[in-house]
């Protein structure tokens, strides 16, 4: 179908943007055509990405907001809106990593350190995009990047808890605003080489054990979520809602 997956005029919002998959995202968005705003922390990383992304030719637009404060997920909401007019897709993808001796050292500071940004980031992040969608109409995509560590045991079990739990906001999500038009989808990465996961991935002990497990023998790199994101940011994924989609090169099957 002719221009399935062309996304002329339609404005993407990527939370955590700037690197990683946010960015692997956001290129694939801005070379189907679409408007791409970003939001990340680290402002020196934002003027680098929106530089990056620019080069599509499409407008691009990076704000600084730290998404576990609810003021300043409303501020640059608000900001999107007042650049771009509005948001069609909206992929709550900023997030952190967790670490602990073990789960009985595990203490209450850490817990919420991850989930403030994992979680309840996530959560204003959509609120703030359903909201509007509801508000001004025509449907959308809401996509949170969740992990396998989900639907694993994983060994953190706080940065587990934060990916289990937006997996099933999503489901819930999908029931309640399907009457709108607007998709709920969550995307689960395996080992993907990014600044998150630079210390592991290039660990001699760790490449021995867990490369070998994943059947297509290599690292996912973020260009591997590109086409994830233009598919569901499209309207080649309009009957698709309440998914988890696994990007793990087969990580998890085998």
């Amino acid at each position: 179908m002719p221009g399935l997956f062309d996304l002329s005029g339609h404005v993407a919002l990527i939370t955590g943007g700037n690197s990683g998959i946010g960015l692997g995202m956001a290129e694939g968005l801005a070379s189907c055509g679409a408007d791409v705003a970003i939001w990340g922390t680290n402002q020196a990383k934002n003027e680098a990405a929106e530089k990056q992304l620019a080069a599509h030719g499409t407008k691009v637009a990076a704000f600084r907001c730290d998404v576990g404060e609810e003021s300043e997920v409303d501020a640059a909401f608000a900001a999107t809106l007042e650049t771009f007019g509005r948001v069609d897709s909206c992929f709550a993808n900023a997030g952190i990593g967790g670490g602990a001796p073990s789960f009985t050292q595990l203490t209450l500071e850490e817990w919420r350190r991850v989930t403030r940004v994992n979680l309840d980031g996530a959560f204003l992040t959509l609120r703030a995009a359903a909201r509007h969608m509801v508000e001004r109409g025509g449907g959308g995509s809401l996509v949170v990047t969740s992990s396998l560590a989900s639907i694993e045991g994983a060994r953190n079990q706080h940065y587990a808890a934060t990916k289990g739990g937006v997996n099933a906001m999503m489901r819930g999500l999908a029931v309640e605003l399907a009457r709108y038009e607007i998709r709920c989808n969550s995307i689960l990465p395996g080992w993907i080489e990014t600044p998150m996961t630079d210390g592991v991935l290039s660990w001699d002990r760790f490449i021995e054990k867990v490369l070998p497990r994943v059947p297509m023998r290599r690292w996912g790199e973020p260009s591997d979520f590109a086409g994830a994101a233009v598919y569901l940011a499209s309207p080649a994924s309009k009957y698709h809602t309440g998914d988890t989609l696994v990007i793990d090169g087969g990580y998890a099957v085998f």
